[in-house]
């Protein structure tokens, strides 16, 4: 597993991220200890989770994935071995304050995580989405207080749009604040819109890009076929998430996509999830594609994808999918 710097900056992180959206709902707390334990023996030392978590979680179940996450470096003694990101904006409570980007969220939200973190200091404080209630500047200043006192280490992004992002880099730039340093946007073979303006913007200005669903909620392992039925227990059947997931991906052109992709693939002896992993690696400006587990042998199916190499006409093949897909989805 190869480190790779984190856009501009210093940082350096695992070309592959572990995400931890699974831990304590699909996953119990001895199941994420041995999934992050496989993970970091594996090379992979960049884990990223949110406030929020786990997926489709009751209000009595907020916090549990960072609890679960703290719990494990406490009782490795990694803290300092890995990059460790996490995600503010979620609702962590019944209170119209205890979500958004307002800098009364921003500054309590951190004081939790810490916490439940077990840590002093986060690697990578994240917004999760952006917050059209609350003035960009409001939101840019109390990240940057977050670093200044030491908490936070680097501000980033998640499904920001571009413009939201090129204004906070000039805020950012005019007013001495630390500037985004990475985006977490929806990427894979199946969903490419951010190759219009967001790829272009962070190359040009040097912002990491750490994708989430590269395998679209397991789509693109080959797990579905068209006209099956939904399984219970997928990430498609989850309460509270499970109908989002299958508005992106739930579609018989999608699947029938795949199934093209077995056919392609599977003479050449190249496993589906790998694929589709070391493609979004290939494209330029990615740092390191976001994999999740449920169960700790999943990743003996995903990880061996940084050293998979896609040759010219895989890579045509795969471009060719894409362009044929319907452009209507939310």
């Amino acid at each position: 597993m190869k480190s790779k710097p984190l856009g501009r900056t210093g940082l350096q992180v695992s070309e592959i991220c572990l995400g931890t959206m699974t831990f304590g709902i699909q996953a119990d707390e001895r199941t994420a200890h041995a999934i992050l334990d496989k993970a970091y023996d594996a090379g992979v030392y960049f884990i990223d989770t949110a406030d929020a978590y786990p997926l489709g979680a009751t209000p009595d179940l907020v916090g549990r994935t960072e609890e679960i996450i703290g719990s494990w470096l406490k009782a490795s003694g990694r803290r300092d071995q890995v990059v460790l990101a996490t995600k503010c904006f979620g609702a962590t409570g019944p209170g119209p304050n205890d979500r958004g980007l307002g800098r009364r969220h921003i500054l309590a939200a951190v004081e939790a995580s810490l916490r439940r973190l077990q840590t002093d200091r986060i690697d990578l404080y994240q917004a999760h989405h952006f917050d059209a209630t609350t003035p960009i500047e409001e939101s840019l200043a109390a990240f940057d207080q977050l670093v200044r006192d030491g908490k936070v280490r680097y501000v980033g992004v998640s499904n920001w749009p571009a413009y939201r992002i090129a204004l906070g880099l000039g805020l950012a730039a005019r007013h001495g604040w630390s500037p985004v340093v990475c985006l977490q946007p929806r990427y894979n073979l199946l969903h490419r819109d951010i190759e219009e303006e967001l790829l272009p913007l962070c190359r040009e200005q040097g912002i990491g890009v750490i994708p989430y669903n590269p395998l679209a909620a397991g789509v693109l392992t080959g797990r579905y076929r068209p006209g099956q039925a939904i399984e219970p227990g997928s990430r498609f059947a989850i309460p509270r998430a499970g109908s989002s997931y299958q508005r992106r991906y739930w579609h018989d052109p999608h699947l029938a996509a795949v199934e093209r992709m077995k056919e392609f693939f599977g003479p050449r002896g190249k496993p589906l999830p790998q694929v589709a992993l070391a493609w979004v690696m290939a494209q330029p400006g990615i740092t390191a594609p976001i994999v999740g587990a449920s169960r700790p042998e999943q990743l003996d199916g995903t990880l061996p994808a940084a050293d998979l190499h896609l040759e010219p006409d895989e890579m045509t093949f795969l471009d060719g999918l894409w362009y044929e897909l319907p452009r209507a989805r939310p």
